[in-house]
Parts: C-alpha cells; structure tokens; sequence
C-alpha cells in the first residue's frame, strides 16, 4: 500500500516543487519493490519522479541518468507512448544541462520520432518543445522557431504539467531567446515578461525558478542591467527557499556577469570563477560557455590578456565538441577582439576570427550576433584605413547575401598552417 500511495502521490510532490519529499519517498519505496513488482507502472513513475527531482536538487547526475533511463525502459516495454515521450523529452534537458548539446538533440528526435505514432495534440506538442529547445541551443534558430511556436499554439490554450515541468514555460523562453537573436529584442522582452508571469501562475516553484535562471539574459543583452539584477536576486532567493541548489549557482553567475558589465570586473571574475566551480561540482555544465565568455571579458578588463585568449580558446574547442554553437558567434567576436589587444601579434588575424563570426552569424540567421560582429569588424576596417569597405558592412543587406564567402575561416587557416 506505501509503495502505490507513493506512486501516485510522488507526482504531485513534484507538481508542489515539494523535491526533497519527493526524493525521498519515491527512493524508499524503489528499494521496498519485491521482484515481482520490477518492470511494472508503478516502477516506471516512480524513477521518473526520483530521477527528476534529483536532476532539479543536485543537477544532472549519474544517479539521476540511471532513474529516468530505467524508467524509459519500463515505459517502452508497455508500449506507454505518453510517458516515452515525457522521459524522452526530460533526458533531452538533462544532457542540455549537462552540457551535452549533441545528445540533447538525439533524444528531442527520438521524441519527436516516438510522438508521431500516437496522434495526441499533448503528446506532439511536448515533443515539439523538446526539439524546439534542443535546436535553439544548436544554433538552429529558423528550426527552433518552428518547432516553439507549433507548441507554443498548443500550450497557450492549456496547462499541463508532466514529470513537473510547465513547458508552456520552457517553450515561451525558448522563443523570448531565439527572438532576441534573430533581432527581435522588443518581442523577446515582452515573452520573457510574460513567461515569469505564467511561471508565478502556475503555483510550481520548479517552474519559476527555470523561468528565473533564462530570463535575465534577455535583459543583459539589451543593456537593461537593472532589471536583470533584479531577477538574478529573485531566483538565488527563491533557489534557495525551495532546494534549487544549482539555481542558487547560477544567479550567483549572473551577480559576477553584471559586475564585470558594471565595471568590477575584478570582483566579477572572482564570482564568476566560483560559480563555474560550483556549477561544475554539480554536474550543471550547460552555462559554461556563456559565463566563460563573460569571465573572459573580465580577465582581459583586469589586465590578464594571455588569460583571457587561453579561456577563449578552450571555451571555443570546447563548442565544437559539445555543439553549443547558440554561443559560437559571440565567443570568435570575443577572440577577434582580444587579438587587437595583445601586444605581441600572432598568426590568428582578429580581423578573420569576426569575419568568421559574422558567416556564421548568418547562416544561423542571427541577426543580433551579426551586429555585433558587424560593428567590431567595421572599426578594424576603418582604422587600416578602409572606411568605404566598413561603411559598406553596416548597410542592412538581406540575410541570404555573404559579401565575405571568399575568406577561409580562422578553422581552416590553422589546419592548413
């Protein structure tokens, strides 16, 4: 009687963000199972449920994997195509955070792959917002879209919950994001005001917090660094209220962002070095690259330029290993930039590295990026004395021209020698 009572009580604990009970029920009653309930769908929910609250207390853990993957295993065993795609999409946000970008698209495929078989409106637009987010993260911003605003059309007329995630949350600061760097900043702003607002409407502190952790970058991006604070100190309290441990990391992440954004950047990167080192002690790794192209800032503000190219270096393998290629624009913006300070010239010229910022800024149709790199390019331009070439590069061109396809990428030159 324990184990069904916590079965079907464990879902609601989450729903309540209630995540140290739900831990610790749906564990105790894991380790009551005789043999003869392994495999059946009381199992199956109770893995989810540990696994999940596991995931949201101490990040994206081994032990947490292990839950939800035998949870999946049950539910592909009974043919339960709702709850596949629930853990499906849930494992794609655990590789997410564990900044695994890659493997986060795999299983947002295979959900949208398991979601076709049963014509569900629920069932479709939970897999639509799995992939959505998974190909925002990618750099997808076109396919992203698509997939948000499928769901999104879904989850504006109601309000489910499933594993205790909102996604009509999870899908609007999906699309405020991916508005933003497609060059929408006000439609992003007015999404992410709305998106907390659902958030506090849907009584789930779980819900809130991710709204919170997602929302102030919109705000940084913008210039609007009162704001962001704002919600950097709402979600550390908040965080910490309701046992969001890695929550609490990166609000703190985000004080040492704006700190350096401030002016103080020697205090910034001493917040930022400790939140990354928390993160990481947590297994949350998928603020990394973000906050390492911030701290690089920092470093090379407090005079540590030698500093500064190693962590841009790294953070830029590191991309192309994990795919977090949403960030990959700004992050060779960032070495282009440095380059021009350094005292002693290398073989890396800056002026490629935002060339090469600027191409991929387009193919991924990232218009606020490509501004970005645009501005910087266009000053290198005009202090080597060619003004008519940067005025030219500031002129609004439609998004398919490339002016600059005949240079080879930084990549290329350095494989080449």
């Amino acid at each position: 009687m324990g184990i069904a009572l916590t079965a079907a009580y464990a879902p609601v604990f989450l729903a309540m963000s209630l995540l140290p009970e739900c831990y610790r029920w749906s564990e105790r009653a894991i380790l009551a199972l005789d043999h003869a309930a392994r495999g059946e769908s009381e199992e199956m929910r109770l893995q989810a449920t540990l696994g999940v609250a596991s995931m949201h207390m101490y990040g994206p853990s081994d032990a947490a994997r292990e839950a939800l993957n035998r949870s999946l295993a049950i539910a592909e065993a009974r043919g339960n195509i709702l709850n596949q795609v629930a853990l499906l999409a849930t494992l794609s946000m655990f590789h997410t955070r564990d900044g695994d970008f890659k493997t986060a698209v795999h299983y947002a495929k295979r959900t949208r792959a398991v979601a076709g078989s049963m014509e569900a409106p629920a069932t479709t637009a939970l897999a639509q917002s799995a992939l959505g987010r998974a190909l925002h993260f990618i750099g997808d911003h076109r396919g992203a879209r698509a997939e948000l605003e499928a769901s999104f059309a879904y989850w504006s007329r109601a309000q489910q919950t499933y594993l205790g995630f909102d996604d009509r949350v999870l899908v609007g600061l999906g699309l405020a994001r991916t508005l933003w760097v497609q060059g929408q900043a006000g439609q992003a702003v007015e999404r992410a005001r709305q998106t907390i607002k659902d958030a506090e409407r849907s009584t789930n502190p779980a819900s809130l917090a991710v709204a919170l952790a997602w929302v102030p970058d919109i705000f940084v991006w913008i210039g609007d660094l009162q704001n962001a604070e704002e919600y950097a100190d709402w979600l550390i309290s908040h965080a910490e209220a309701n046992s969001l441990r890695p929550y609490v990391h990166v609000g703190r992440g985000y004080k040492g962002a704006l700190a350096i954004r401030r002016g103080d950047a020697s205090d910034g990167v001493e917040t930022l070095q400790e939140c990354l080192e928390q993160l990481h002690a947590v297994h949350y790794e998928m603020r990394n690259t973000e906050f390492k192209i911030v701290l690089t800032q920092g470093l090379v503000a407090t005079g540590q330029l030698n500093e500064g190219m190693m962590l841009i270096d790294e953070t830029i393998r590191k991309v192309e290993e994990n795919g977090d290629f949403f960030f990959m624009p700004e992050a060779m913006r960032v070495k282009g930039s440095i380059l021009q300070l350094l005292p002693e010239p290398r073989a890396d010229d800056p002026e490629a590295w935002l060339v090469q910022s600027l191409e991929l800024s387009r193919r991924q149709g990232a218009r606020a990026w490509e501004l970005r790199s645009a501005i910087d390019l266009a000053a290198i331009l005009s202090d080597r004395g060619q003004p008519e070439r940067a005025r030219t590069l500031l002129i609004p061109n439609p998004i398919d021209q490339n002016p600059w396809a005949h240079w080879r990428s930084p990549m290329d030159m350095m494989r080449q020698g």
